[in-house]
C-alpha cells in the first residue's frame, strides 16, 4: 500500500510503498477514506535528532476515519463494512483515566510505550489503518468522511478546553481565541452553539479572521501588539472569562494574559511551547491556566454528535495521497484555510 511517511531527521515527508498490514487478534484494520493534516504533525518533524521520541520511518497522520475491512482473531463490537471514526490518544485500557474514557491522560502510556496512530505509531495517511482496539473505533453513521476527519481532533481538542471553560461563559461573558486556524474556527463555532457568550477571535491573517467571522465570530481583532488593548476595549475594560490559546507562542501567551479577566480561564492549547508564569502579580486575581491535550472518547461522541445536528463544520481542502507532502508545505506557509483532508484512497 501506498503511505506518506516522515523517513529522516529533518527532511520532508515521503510517499513510499511499504507491506499491506493484518489484523492480529483483538485488532481491526479500516481502509482509509479520510485522514487530517496537522500543525502537530510539523512540529514533529521540526524535532532535533537528539531525543527525538520515535522509531523512523513513520507514517503519519493521527487524525483518521475509515471502513471496517478485516477482523483479527477474536474481535468483537464492530463489523466488516462499519463506517468508523478513530480517537486518537491511545492508552493502556486500565488505569483510572482510561477506565474514565480519558485515555488521552493515560497514566501509563508512557511507561508502557504506548503512542497515538501518527504519533509513534503507523497513522492514517495510508491505504489502511491498522487498530489496536475497537474500543478506539466510533461510528461515523451518516457523516462524510472528508468533514468528519478533523473533528477526531480539530474538533475533539478545542471542544475539551471549551467544555470545561462552560460554568464561566454566562450570559454578559466573553471568551477569546486566539488563532482562527484548523482548531480555532472550530473553536469559534462550539462557543457560538454551547454558550451565550461574545466569541472574540484573533490572528495575525486577514483571510482567517475573515473565515472566523463567516463561522459565527462576533468581533475579530488582528494578533498584533495593540491586541490586548482591542479586547479590554471591547470588554469594557473588564477582559474575557475564557481565553483559548490555539498558538501557544510567546507573543499568544503574553496576549492571553493580557486580556483574562478576574477569574477568568486561560486554556493554552496550541503547542509552540511557550510559557506563561503564573503567581501573584503575574495574572489578574485568581486566573487559572491549564494546557488540555485532546479529549475523552465519550467527548468525540458529543463532538460527531454536534456535526450531525449541523451546530459544527470543519472547512477543509482536500488532497491525494501523492499530493499530500504539498499539503503540509501549504500548511507550513499557512496558505490553507481551515484543515486539509488526505484521501488516501479517492
Amino acid at each position: 500500500m501506498k503511505a506518506l511517511q516522515y523517513r529522516t531527521i529533518g527532511a520532508a515527508p515521503e510517499v513510499v510503498t511499504v507491506p499491506d498490514p493484518e489484523p492480529g487478534p483483538g485488532r481491526v484494520l479500516l481502509k482509509v477514506t479520510a485522514a487530517g493534516v496537522c500543525h502537530s504533525d510539523i512540529a514533529v518533524m521540526s524535532w532535533p535528532a537528539e531525543g527525538f521520541p520515535y522509531e523512523l520511518p513513520l507514517t503519519l497522520g493521527h487524525e483518521g476515519v475509515g471502513t471496517v475491512v478485516a477482523l483479527g482473531a477474536g474481535t468483537s463490537g464492530v463489523r466488516e463494512g462499519d463506517a468508523v471514526a478513530v480517537y486518537g490518544p491511545w492508552g493502556c485500557g486500565t488505569c483510572v483515566k482510561c477506565a474514565e474514557g480519558k485515555e488521552n491522560y493515560c497514566l501509563r502510556a508512557e511507561k508502557l510505550r504506548i503512542f497515538p496512530p501518527g504519533l509513534g505509531r503507523p497513522g492514517s495517511m495510508a491505504e489502511y489503518l491498522l487498530v489496536d482496539d475497537p474500543r478506539h473505533l466510533v461510528p461515523l453513521e451518516e457523516l462524510d468522511p472528508v468533514a468528519a476527519v478533523p473533528l477526531t481532533d480539530a474538533g475533539l481538542t478545542p471542544y475539551h478546553a471549551v467544555k470545561r471553560a462552560l460554568p464561566k461563559l454566562v450570559p454578559g461573558t466573553t471568551a477569546v481565541v486566539i488563532g482562527a486556524g484548523g482548531l480555532g474556527h472550530v473553536a469559534v463555532q462550539l462557543l457560538r452553539a454551547l454558550t451565550p457568550a461574545r466569541v472574540v477571535a484573533l490572528d495575525v491573517s486577514e483571510d482567517k479572521l475573515r473565515l472566523a467571522r463567516e463561522v459565527g465570530a462576533h468581533e475579530t481583532v488582528l494578533s498584533d501588539a495593540a491586541a490586548a488593548g482591542a479586547v479590554r476595549e471591547i470588554t469594557g475594560g473588564v477582559g474575557a472569562e475564557a481565553v483559548f490559546d490555539f498558538v501557544g507562542a510567546e507573543p499568544t501567551v503574553a496576549t492571553a494574559a493580557a486580556v483574562a479577566a478576574v477569574e477568568g480561564d486561560i486554556s493554552i492549547v496550541g503547542i509552540a511551547g511557550a510559557a506563561l508564569p503564573v503567581g501573584f502579580g503575574h495574572l489578574p486575581f485568581e486566573v487559572s491556566v491549564s494546557s488540555p491535550y485532546w479529549g475523552s472518547r465519550s467527548e468525540l461522541i458529543e463532538v460527531l454528535a454536534l456535526a450531525r445536528s449541523g451546530a459544527v463544520s470543519v472547512h477543509t481542502e482536500t488532497f491525494s495521497l501523492d499530493d499530500a507532502p504539498l499539503a503540509y508545505q501549504r500548511l507550513h506557509a499557512g496558505t490553507i484555510s481551515g484543515r486539509a483532508v488526505i484521501v488516501p484512497n479517492g
